[in-house]
């Protein structure tokens, strides 16, 4: 299955929705267009604060942030093997496109913990 590069993709967190099973089998609309994930905190606050993830945040930075770093996404990370943290830190360096071209050639979701 060909996953295409789309910086509309990448949630606000860091993960690249693109490579998704369930977007690709179109059951989940991905984290922008996701009305229902009203339970994201990291989620809620990109649109409040209108940045497109938390790699444009000058408020707190994703390292600080009791959102970003919350116990359920600590699990996530342990569970999936997920460094949301480096995935932002990513985007930083090489800017949104670059990142899901990225992640869209590795097929991948999240960069993996080290």
């Amino acid at each position: 299955m060909n996953i295409p590069a789309d910086k509309k993709r990448i949630a606000y967190c860091g993960l690249y929705c693109g490579a998704c099973r369930r977007l690709l089998n179109g059951k989940c609309p991905g984290c922008a267009d996701n009305a229902k994930a009203t339970w994201c905190k990291v989620r809620s606050c990109c649109i409040s604060n209108g940045i497109a993830s938390c790699a444009d945040c000058k408020t707190v930075g994703h390292q600080r942030c009791k959102l970003f770093n919350n116990f359920m996404a600590k699990l996530f990370g342990v569970l999936f093997n997920s460094d949301r943290a480096k995935c932002i830190e990513r985007i930083k360096e090489v800017g949104y496109l670059a990142y899901a071209v990225e992640m869209a050639d590795s097929r991948m979701q999240t960069l993996k913990r080290k």
